[in-house]
């Protein structure tokens, strides 16, 4: 009996790393109409299924490092919000792990670009090590500004449609970059987040919006051309999230692998 235990527990270990990592950038409403403050949710999970919630920047030798970076671009000025961040547990439906959250005025009209950089974050089943840049816009009374900035980050999606206007039907662009040069050819895992977040918790909710008809579809994986450019058809409304898998320089931490992913989230909207 004790064996059959443990052999359960390893293939559930590996069913979780099969599906994809999402370092996720939460706010419910990326398409304000007025300026208002606004939650913020730091979390590594896998959006689709919610199978697993991680431990952000967890070490191999089981230490958590804090965050890197997180700042927001508005108008092209930065702004550092590192230290507006709280440390919180995150519940997901199988189990809860470290993330953080933050408030944010998002009072003046235009374009905010927020950017989290993690700590990289061991993955046991694979030895190797994972940091996903991420990026998430919110728009202020629809005025454009920064949407389609590059910021020059290591591992980066520069949207070529705004993420926050999008139709439920139409597609998102955007260009896979590596320290500034387009990645030909990049691999990139497609993930809708399937479940609602209870902000005011800290928690997914508990019932899946849609059912995968098979493991494939849980994540989906899709290729850039030979410029780094990518598209996507947006099926349903809410938030989409594009991870860029190890388009960044940097293949090696603390003596293991290295994934260094660029990560971008969307929002789509039904047409009424």
């Amino acid at each position: 009996m004790k064996k059959t235990i443990v052999s359960l527990a390893a293939v559930a270990a590996l069913a979780s790393s099969a599906f994809g990592h999402f370092q996720m950038l939460y706010t419910p409403e990326s398409a304000l109409e007025k300026g208002t403050t606004i939650p913020l949710k730091v979390v590594f999970n896998h959006p689709f299924a919610d199978e697993h919630t991680m431990d952000m920047g967890l070490q191999a030798n089981g230490k958590i490092k804090p965050i890197e970076e997180f700042y927001v671009v508005h108008k092209e000025q930065k702004t550092d919000l590192k230290n507006s961040l709280k440390e919180i547990t995150f519940k997901g439906n199988s189990n809860s792990g470290k993330a953080y959250e933050s408030e944010y005025k998002a009072r003046k009209m235009g374009d905010h670009i927020f950017v989290a950089v993690p700590a990289p974050y061991y993955e046991k089943n694979e030895d190797t090590y994972i940091q996903q840049i991420t990026k998430m816009i919110v728009n202020v009374a629809g005025a454009p500004t920064d949407w389609d900035a590059e910021l020059g980050l290591k591992a980066e999606i520069v949207p070529l449609a705004k993420p926050y206007s999008i139709w439920t039907g139409s597609t998102f662009s955007g260009i896979v970059k590596g320290d500034g040069k387009p990645v030909p050819f990049a691999e990139i895992e497609v993930e809708y987040l399937n479940y609602d977040v209870d902000v005011k918790n800290n928690k997914m909710g508990e019932k899946a919006h849609y059912e995968a008809p098979q493991d494939s579809f849980v994540t989906l994986t899709i290729k850039a051309d030979e410029n780094g450019k990518f598209t996507f058809g947006i099926p349903k409304a809410g938030w989409w999230g594009f991870a860029a898998l190890g388009v960044g320089k940097s293949n090696q931490y603390d003596g293991k692998e290295l994934s260094q992913d660029a990560v971008i989230w969307v929002q789509a909207k039904e047409m009424k």
